[in-house]
């Protein structure tokens, strides 16, 4: 079956209601099996390993792409928050730009590119430069409206 779909940074996955889609392709850069700070396991089992930056995937493959990197630039290996989440290199700047880029170039024509930031360490403004392209829609979540879910659509 072919996927519709790409979380290019599934990490464990927490957000998708069926954790097995069959349309969705899920992607990390990393497998992880550990236990958090409070008890529980996490597990990291992406379908594919890939850079999010450089992706193996050819021109409009997927009619909806899911872009939640990593968001934290500081934070030690060991954390258990980077852990859970990973944390961007120190060009994060240039890595987040060419991971968008990327995400675009993976979306077909008329699809759509949710993406989901923490804004904790950087700001939604500042990716937004970085970016170059503003949202059709955002929503703010989370315990304290830090977490930013947007939508863009490749025209």
């Amino acid at each position: 079956m072919e996927k519709l779909i790409l979380d290019a940074c599934c990490g464990s996955r927490m957000f998708h209601f069926d954790k097995q889609n069959a349309n969705v392709l899920f992607a990390d850069n990393r497998t992880f099996e550990g236990t958090l700070c409070d008890g529980r396991l996490l597990k990291i089992e992406p379908d594919v390993i890939h850079d999010f930056t450089d992706m193996p995937y050819p021109d409009k493959s997927f009619k909806c792409v899911i872009f939640d990197p990593p968001h934290l630039i500081k934070g030690g290996d060991k954390g258990w928050i980077i852990q859970k989440y990973g944390r961007l290199n120190e060009d994060w700047r240039t890595q987040l730009k060419r991971g968008f880029d990327e995400c675009m170039r993976v979306l077909d024509d008329g699809g759509s590119l949710i993406f989901k930031w923490a804004e904790t360490q950087i700001t939604v403004k500042e990716i937004l430069s970085i970016i170059g392209i503003n949202p059709i829609i955002g929503h703010k979540s989370g315990r304290l409206n830090n977490t930013h879910w947007m939508l863009f659509v490749k025209i």
